[in-house]
């Protein structure tokens, strides 16, 4: 009876495979109810993120049976019928606990060491626990996760020089702006990566932030917070004339900005250089609209290659941490059920237990 995992993330899949995946908030506790009902998981948190879509779960089922019965529900969720192979991983115990300790350290992150992963970790896993989708198995396994995350950031040195999605951006807008000063941008959606990419432009010199959500009462709070105005939704587009840099990262269905609309935009700014940057999964952005005159635009993907520069700083500790959650993962699941049910704290190293054969491909 092992804890399992189905997913597919950056390492795995593009954007244009992952952006299919998605869930949205308010989607998962139904695609949960609907997991749990069907005999397959007595437990189950679902992941869903711009680098990564996984469900993590307790089966009674064999790895094998219950590796099928999950991939069946995810492609299921989402009208998949297409024969998709290296691009959706599977694990068992204990390659599966180890996942989940890689991801809430930030060791499986695009940026090697960001601690973001770890905020919306433990979003997902309440909005399961408070739907009451998880019970003693995923409660313990994921609390220790925090716990090793907690311990990876004091005991070693993998965040040093580490970068968020946020500070990747900055050095995005620095390569084509050569600073910040006096530069204006406009935040579709007032989420947290949102923020967090707001407050890294700030930090480095932009002059002022224009919020623009759905929540007008959210846009409101965030442009308090930042020294910034809000906007009404519907109100966002003529902010172009003035803005040189744009993060979108709305929780849309659908492109909120095509080709022949930021062709009419960019008229009225007189083709002044413009970055678009695009953290939403599905996309906000057309991808064509890379193609006119003057304009920069980024996807969560592109992000990839700065991140890379930051990897090779980090590499040596890389191994290090392996080393801690291989022993972290082997403590829990090698401690005796009745312990392994409480929330003691860690064990000695023990060997690992449960069958971690797979039928599907591991994560790169």
């Amino acid at each position: 009876m092992p804890i399992l995992l189905i997913g597919l993330s950056h390492h795995s899949a593009p954007l244009s495979v992952r952006e299919r995946f998605a869930f949205a908030d308010e989607a998962i506790p139904g695609a949960l109810q609907s997991l749990r009902g069907s005999g397959a998981v007595q437990e189950g948190v679902i992941l869903s993120t711009c680098n990564r879509v996984e469900v993590y779960a307790f089966s009674a089922l064999e790895p094998r049976e219950g590796l099928s019965a999950l991939r069946q529900f995810l492609l299921g969720c989402h009208g998949c019928h297409e024969p998709l192979t290296d691009e959706i991983y599977g694990l068992s115990e204990p390659q599966s606990v180890q996942h989940l300790f890689k991801v809430a350290s930030g060791l499986d992150s695009m940026v090697l060491g960001e601690t973001e992963i770890l905020g919306q970790l433990k979003k997902a896993y309440d909005l399961a626990l408070r739907a009451g989708h998880t019970g003693s198995r995923l409660n313990r396994a994921f609390q220790r996760a925090f716990n090793v995350a907690k311990h990876i950031r004091t005991a070693t040195n993998i965040q040093r020089g580490s970068v968020s999605v946020g500070s990747v951006a900055v050095e995005l807008a620095e390569k084509i702006f050569n600073d910040l000063q006096q530069r204006e941008v406009l935040v579709i959606g007032a989420g947290d990566t949102s923020e967090k990419t707001a407050r890294a432009l700030l930090a480095h010199g932009a002059r002022s932030i224009i919020v623009a959500n759905r929540s007008f009462e959210r846009a409101e709070a965030l442009a308090g917070v930042l020294g910034g105005r809000a906007v009404q939704f519907e109100h966002w587009s003529p902010e172009f004339e003035k803005v040189d840099i744009v993060i979108s990262s709305t929780a849309a269905p659908h492109y909120i900005l095509d080709r022949p609309k930021m062709e009419r935009l960019m008229k009225a700014r007189r083709n002044r250089p413009l970055l678009l940057i695009d953290l939403a999964v599905p996309r906000d952005i057309e991808p064509e609209v890379n193609f006119l005159e003057n304009i920069y635009l980024y996807n969560i993907d592109d992000l990839q290659t700065i991140a890379d520069d930051y990897l090779k700083q980090r590499r040596d500790e890389v191994a290090r941490c392996e080393q801690i959650i291989r022993e972290k993962a082997q403590a829990l699941l090698g401690a005796p059920e009745a312990e392994r049910l409480l929330p003691t704290p860690d064990a000695p190293p023990t060997a690992a237990r449960g069958d971690s054969s797979s039928p599907l491909p591991n994560p790169g």
